[in-house]
């Protein structure tokens, strides 16, 4: 009696075409929408809600940075420099912006591991986790674009028509966090360390990138601020929304090619690795 003989080989996903992993990522993220707004409520509730002052520390917080920039820059400690528009108001949408790279990729990279037992127990889509936390970056950026917004009124500074495309000069942005922390959320369940590193190199690049002051005129720091793409996917929307222009274009194509690019990378890495995720967490 001939046998037929069984080959068994491990799960390949390369062999199944990028073009087929991208489509698995895409149906895997639309069949979690309702756990990836669970998991984003559970960790906002959980944030805000055992703190006396609540949501307000997000608008605290920045305001204690603007307002030591203020003081420095009355001092002649720093040159803040000329502004289009009021200190308050150049300094409050900058960072406004900045929450959607800051509090996402800090929250990205700790993702995974805020949830080890889940992880470890639960088998579910992994890049849940990492999408609801990104979200939370959401609500800091909405409470200070809403500031913005008032400070916009009461400065009699009216929106120009080009204000429509600020959501979608958002996007590199929200792109580059993204892929930042699928890649980050990974090495961080290897290396612990990486979390507490990526806080520290977040408040490092919030002064290197100018968002309370204007780029110098001289200096390496110019140098530094023109590769920096973090300076184009910051300043191209405050501009639309401040001053009706977009400046910088050819920066922020390059930083939107750039993001696009590091945020596809990032995830079929993370899609790749997934099953394999517990055994590090």
């Amino acid at each position: 009696m001939a046998h037929k003989l069984r080959t068994y080989e491990p799960d390949n996903c390369l062999k199944k075409g990028y073009f087929s992993i991208f489509k698995e990522i895409i149906s895997e993220v639309a069949d979690n929408k309702w756990l990836i707004y669970q998991l984003f409520k559970r960790d906002f509730s959980s944030m805000y809600k055992e703190s006396f002052f609540g949501v307000l520390w997000i608008i605290f917080i920045p305001l204690l940075s603007i307002a030591g920039f203020f003081l420095l820059g009355k001092s002649n400690i720093i040159n803040i420099g000329e502004l289009p528009v009021p200190f308050t108001l150049y300094a409050v949408s900058g960072l406004a912006v900045w929450q959607l790279f800051s509090v996402g990729l800090v929250a990205g990279t700790n993702s995974l591991v805020r949830a080890g037992s889940m992880v470890v127990k639960i088998n579910f889509s992994k890049k849940s986790l990492v999408i609801s936390a990104y979200a939370q970056a959401l609500f800091p950026f909405l409470v200070l674009f809403l500031v913005s917004l008032i400070l916009l009124g009461t400065n009699g500074v009216r929106l120009a028509p080009v204000v429509l495309l600020f959501p979608i000069l958002l996007i590199p942005v929200i792109l580059f966090t993204l892929g930042l922390g699928f890649l980050f959320a990974l090495v961080n369940g290897i290396l612990r360390d990486v979390g507490n590193a990526v806080s520290v190199l977040v408040t490092f690049l919030m002064l290197l990138t100018p968002l309370l002051y204007t780029v110098p005129s001289s200096g390496a720091f110019v140098v530094f601020t023109k590769y920096n793409p973090l300076f184009y996917m910051i300043t191209v929307p405050r501009d639309a929304l401040l001053t009706g222009s977009i400046n910088h274009i050819f920066g922020f194509c390059i930083s939107a090619v750039l993001a696009l690019v590091v945020f596809v990378f990032s995830i079929a890495v993370f899609h790749l690795t997934e099953s394999r995720i517990a055994e590090r967490i």
